[in-house]
């Protein structure tokens, strides 16, 4: 458990300097004009994906990172209308967050950046195990579905860090299954035959 913390501290640290001013005119470190922004990454993977999403979580560019170690790109976001966005990086189990703002021409970037982390859903067999890291303890919500169908509708709302389920689906209904797990105003699925 100390190796994650230890790593967790170093991605946060890391990614308080991915996103950088491409502007020699910055009125401050986190501030510069919205046609010169890049987006740096020192040990970026192949198949992390960067995405930008405004408010309501649409997102208004999406790239799948091609291959391994360092990665950089120069935004202009003077087509995005003025208001508040996201960079995202989402990486195999946790998504990297960075809101910032557009006003009157520029970009500022927040200081804080946001760890959400991804359920791990595994199947075996005829069990569905979904694992949780939930340090805020928001609740998590797991739909179960047989084709169309919903078959289990559960929130968990335990009042520890660490969520842990294993459901049981009918080794008699063979076919397709879908587990859609809501969390931190996110949505996960996954598809399964039996």
């Amino acid at each position: 458990m100390k190796a994650i913390v230890k790593k967790l501290v170093v991605v946060a640290l890391m990614f308080g300097t991915l996103i950088t001013n491409g502007n020699n005119n910055a009125k401050e470190n986190n501030t510069s004009k919205v046609s010169n922004v890049i987006v740096e990454f020192t040990a970026a993977k192949k198949g992390q994906v960067l995405s930008i999403r405004n408010l309501e979580g649409t997102s208004v560019y999406s790239a799948q990172i091609e291959k391994n170690g360092a990665f950089s790109k120069t935004f202009d976001l003077s087509h995005l209308a003025e208001g508040n966005y996201t960079t995202e990086l989402e990486k195999e189990f946790e998504i990297i967050v960075k809101s910032f703002s557009i006003s009157k021409g520029l970009v500022t970037f927040e200081d804080n950046v946001e760890k959400v982390f991804k359920p791990i859903i595994r199947t075996e067999n005829n069990l569905v195990l979904i694992s949780k890291i939930a340090f805020n303890k928001e609740p998590l919500k797991v739909n179960l579905y047989y084709g169309d169908e919903m078959i289990y509708k559960e929130t968990v709302t335990d009042a520890k860090s660490i969520l842990n389920r294993v459901y049981r689906v009918s080794e008699q209904e063979k076919g397709a299954y879908t587990v859609v797990i809501k969390s931190n105003n996110r949505s996960f699925t996954k598809n399964f035959n039996l």
